[in-house]
């Protein structure tokens, strides 16, 4: 079987192929294509990739992301890359004759003030959180997307939309970096340095879901085998913890002892994003990761990546 993994070397990506090649897919049945050698923003590209190639499965996890901040600061160039990203995978895919594909979606495509926990049925039903709404319009038109190509077209797609995700590839960038591996990042330093305050942004009160990317792939390939509609289907924990709690059980990992304090003129983003699971669970996924046990392993690899 010949499987076109976009975005291999991301986190989500990176995580597909070990699933993958624990299933008995090697080398000569992954195609793995880097930024430098394949522009997924170009048509030309992708579609020269893809009449070549011919592969029978995607997956589709290739994304510009970031946190808060950073789709504040670039709402224009999140929903152009992510949309040319999905219409000319999904496109070419169609046209050349693959048969299953994957698109990854994500939690922020449900509504600001969506009833929790977040069913699927929600979908469209309400307001996006404006800060990052670029983003969520890209991924609701790439998820409507598959769904359309796969009546129009019989290509079968899956549609998985996970929660907040984090685990080995995630970045500790400042500003690109997601809330877990930030805060990660954040209190280590402080610890290290021996810091007297820790500031986080917005009220701490806002409540995040979290699942660790390998527990994701699993999650994945469960749903290739047995879920074969193109109805999105949620993936994630299906519990929560407010900021505030992730900060403090972060802040004890890391030995860190001082004050925390949380800026309440920062944006908090959506009030809450906790995800109705039962479908998935229903398939009989369960969670291996427990977020005590993430983040000490989010923590260690931080601290690798500052040894060098």
């Amino acid at each position: 079987m010949r499987i076109f993994v976009a975005g291999h070397k991301g986190m989500v990506g990176s995580a597909l192929v070990q699933a993958l090649e624990k299933r008995g897919h090697g080398p000569g049945d992954l195609l793995l294509r880097s930024r430098s050698e394949l522009d997924l923003r170009s048509r030309e590209q992708v579609q020269a990739f893809f009449e070549s190639e011919r592969p029978e499965h995607v997956y589709l996890a290739a994304a510009k992301v970031g946190g808060i901040q950073a789709n504040m600061n670039a709402p224009a160039t999140f929903l152009f890359d992510n949309l040319m990203i999905q219409c000319n995978i999904i496109d070419c895919a169609a046209r050349t004759g693959t048969k299953v594909l994957c698109f990854l979606g994500s939690s922020c495509i449900y509504p600001r003030e969506c009833p929790q926990p977040m069913k699927e049925e929600y979908l469209l039903t309400g307001a996006l959180e404006p800060t990052n709404e670029g983003y969520a319009l890209a991924k609701i038109a790439g998820l409507r997307m598959a769904q359309y190509y796969q009546k129009e077209f019989g290509m079968r797609c899956v549609n998985p939309m996970p929660c907040n995700l984090y685990g080995p590839g995630d970045s500790f960038d400042p500003v690109n970096s997601h809330v877990l591996s930030a805060l990660v990042r954040k209190f280590v330093d402080a610890a290290d340095r021996r810091l007297a305050t820790v500031t986080i942004w917005g009220t701490g009160k806002a409540r995040r879901e979290f699942l660790h990317v390998e527990d994701l792939a699993d999650a994945v390939m469960l749903l290739i085998d047995r879920w074969h509609q193109a109805d999105i289907i949620n993936v994630g924990s299906g519990t929560d913890v407010t900021i505030e709690e992730l900060a403090r059980m972060i802040a004890r990992a890391t030995g860190y002892a001082g004050e925390i304090q949380f800026d309440s003129s920062r944006p908090d983003g959506m009030p809450r994003k906790c995800l109705d699971v039962s479908r998935i669970a229903a398939l009989g996924f369960t969670p291996r990761v427990d977020l005590a046990a993430g983040i000490a392993q989010m923590i260690h690899q931080y601290r690798q990546l500052q040894a060098g």
